[in-house]
């Protein structure tokens, strides 16, 4: 079990100095737009992944006019009372602190505190390119085995090195064979595992998401997810060897794992061009409710699950049945924010669960 009892924020987005505590298990969040609901959320998945949802920069996520910023978190996990600390210095070095200990690599921090984001504009994984749905699926993984995270980092590492290397060819108008293959080696290794464990995993994740979808929808379409690898058809050593001249050509590796995708199809034809602005809803939560799914069944507890103004985004009665899930059905910890405060009200009062409700000003 995962429960985050209280959060102070200092110099973070439109956040001064200040803290909430949240007592209760369902927390709603109202307020008017601009005023800092989604900061809130934000902040809370910072202390769960030591970045932001949202920006790559953590200097973004100053307070205008400031220098560095703090985030401090109360945890029960299981029976455990943990502190977190994230820290942006004003010299730019950003720091985590588990109970007062600093982490050497925040790599290592990642699936402590396992959670789930949906947020609106979170419809890019399906509509748009085959990175969207990869930082989907390693942003899960990633929760779940420590290990994938580090070889990911490390083939990220090795294939910007050797697109670098295939850039100085051109430029010098000479190849160096024994260095390419040289880092050819040290690809394949992260590779392979990546690719073994995503093949293995979708075997779990695709299922789920069918069953959400068909859940969440209510349709009878015939809704396809495929698993898509060059390294599915042929060993990822021979794809570099028979991709040379093309790399060369290009001035970028072609072949590989960055390449993956997966492929999702409405009565046999493309997801993304085909379907209507409610099937990418229901197939956007159906992902989410799937990822909430599996984390919850390999960590044994729920995750937390941040939802950023989804009452916009679902008629009600999807909003109840999606409520109800993840209300009543799961024991999770829930944050979700709204514009109308009644509404909120409304919604979380019909799950017959204790609740409480936060107003921004």
């Amino acid at each position: 079990m995962i429960r985050l009892n209280h959060i102070s924020l200092l110099q973070f987005k439109n956040y001064l100095n200040q803290s909430f505590d949240f007592s209760e298990r369902i927390v709603g969040i109202s307020g008017k737009n601009g005023i800092g609901k989604t900061n809130l959320l934000d902040s809370i998945y910072y202390l769960c992944f030591t970045k932001s949802y949202f920006s790559k920069s953590d200097i973004q996520n100053v307070q205008h006019g400031r220098m560095g910023f703090r985030i401090a978190g109360d945890f029960k996990l299981n029976e455990e009372e943990v502190h977190a600390i994230c820290i942006l210095r004003e010299n730019g070095k950003k720091e985590f602190l588990w109970n007062g200990v600093a982490y050497e690599k925040f790599s290592d921090h990642i699936g402590k505190f396992p959670a789930v984001f949906v947020a609106p504009d979170d419809v890019h994984i399906i509509t748009e390119g085959s990175e969207e749905r990869r930082r989907f699926l390693d942003a899960l993984i990633s929760q779940l085995d420590n290990e994938y995270l580090t070889r990911l980092i490390e083939y990220n590492k090795v294939l910007q090195q050797r697109n670098s290397l295939l850039k100085s060819f051109a430029e010098r108008r000479s190849i160096d064979q024994s260095l390419l293959e040289v880092l050819n080696h040290q690809l394949i290794n992260p590779a392979e595992y990546i690719f073994n464990y995503r093949k293995d995993f979708l075997t779990e994740l695709i299922p789920l998401i069918k069953e959400f979808y068909n859940q969440i929808s209510g349709e009878e379409y015939e809704i396809g997810v495929k698993y898509e690898s060059q390294l599915l058809e042929e060993k990822f050593s021979r794809l570099l060897e028979k991709g040379q001249e093309k790399d060369l050509a290009l001035q970028r590796t072609n072949v590989g794992i960055h390449k993956d995708d997966l492929v999702i199809t409405l009565n046999e034809n493309p997801f993304k061009t085909l379907a209507s602005q409610g099937q990418r809803k229901s197939l956007l939560f159906a992902l989410k409710l799937a990822e909430f799914t599996s984390l919850k069944n390999h960590k044994g507890f729920s995750p937390i699950l941040l939802l950023d103004d989804v009452f916009e985004k679902l008629d009600e009665k999807r909003m109840h049945n999606l409520l109800d899930f993840v209300c009543c059905e799961n024991d999770g910890q829930i944050f979700l924010t709204d514009t109308h405060a009644e509404r909120l009200n409304e919604a979380l009062s019909a799950l017959s669960q204790a609740y409480q409700v936060i107003a921004l000003q």
